[in-house]
């Protein structure tokens, strides 16, 4: 055990430093020199015990003082309109260390570095975006319901926190035309944060993520979507997987396909048991003319899904709230 002289430097600085100096009553160390006393020979007690209430003084004395100087300590208000780094100063700001990356942001990356493996370029979306990105170049007729403020969030001066990251394929379209007439190819992924008016439950958020991907050559098939496709979460689930497809509708592809997988083994699934993972198809023919480019040389395909499902699927996560709860005992699982 520490004599009672190492004991009383070591709390005495603990204090100097601690916003709850009196906490620091409660430490083991304390507790075994009280209960040290009883142990002791009886003509030893009297001088061991007369220390520990000296002790117990000096260390009185010093949370009093401590607590003053907190009571009486200024505070100077922060600067919003000051640089970062000057209001950074004053905050006390925990080091990266201490801490560790979101989930979320940890299996975005994950997807981000597959795709880009196989030879995607990546492009972040948009916070904001304008109508036409949202809907006009994509195909969406004037009187599609998506359009209605009952579906999709707007601004006052009509400006739109993105549904999807779709809306960047107008712009990855325009940015490739030059590879394309090159004698080259389109292949992009999109990812980012998408809004939409949703009541949120266990399956449902009204803020999530996704990840899209465009591809567009001479020559491109559905097959070369669906093996792309596989291929991907085949490497993000670390397993071979069986897939399917089921008919879909999106106003930009045209077949439209909704992309499935047998749910494995390894993550809890049984024979026959299929989920629905996102939208794919083949880039409608006015989504490219939109872009400029001649929809009777080139073809393309496209697909867009969500990374929280990709994440629940993985780690068996039941409820799609605790992504954004905020909850330390959840976020630690992934530390």
């Amino acid at each position: 055990m520490q004599n009672i002289e190492d004991i009383c430097k070591d709390l005495l600085a603990r204090i100097a430093l601690s916003d709850n100096p009196r906490d620091l009553l409660k430490v083991p160390e304390l507790k075994q020199l009280y209960g040290a006393i009883k142990t002791m020979p009886p003509e030893e007690r009297g001088d061991y015990g007369k220390q520990v209430n000296e002790l117990r003084t000096t260390l009185d004395s010093a949370i009093v003082k401590r607590e003053s100087d907190l009571e009486n300590a200024t505070v100077e208000p922060l600067d919003i309109t000051a640089p970062w780094d000057i209001n950074s100063q004053p905050l006390g700001l925990l080091p990266t260390e201490t801490g560790a990356q979101h989930p979320l942001t940890l299996e975005l990356e994950n997807v981000i570095d597959i795709f880009t493996r196989m030879g995607f370029d990546a492009v972040e979306s948009r916070q904001i975006d304008d109508d036409e990105h949202m809907f006009g170049t994509l195909n969406f007729p004037e009187n599609h319901p998506a359009r209605d403020g009952y579906d999709t969030f707007r601004t006052e001066e009509g400006f739109i926190p993105p549904a999807h990251t779709s809306t960047m394929q107008n712009r990855i379209l325009k940015a490739g035309k030059s590879k394309l007439e090159a004698g080259g190819q389109i292949a992009a992924v999109s990812y980012g944060r998408v809004f939409r008016n949703e009541d949120v439950d266990a399956t449902h958020e009204h803020t999530f993520y996704q990840c899209e991907g465009v591809f567009v050559s001479r020559d491109a098939t559905l097959g070369q979507m669906l093996g792309t496709l596989r291929s991907f979460f085949e490497t993000y689930y670390g397993q071979k997987l069986e897939v399917k497809t089921q008919p879909g509708y999106f106003p930009f592809t045209e077949p439209s396909l909704e992309f499935l997988i047998e749910k494995p083994e390894a993550l809890g699934g049984k024979a026959e048991e299929w989920l629905e993972m996102l939208g794919c198809g083949m880039i409608h023919p006015n989504v490219l003319a939109a872009a400029d480019i001649d929809p009777n040389v080139y073809r393309g395909f496209a697909w867009g899904g969500g990374i929280e499902r990709l994440v629940m699927l993985k780690y068996g996560i039941e409820d799609l709230r605790h992504f954004e709860s905020g909850k330390l005992k959840f976020l630690r699982k992934f530390a």
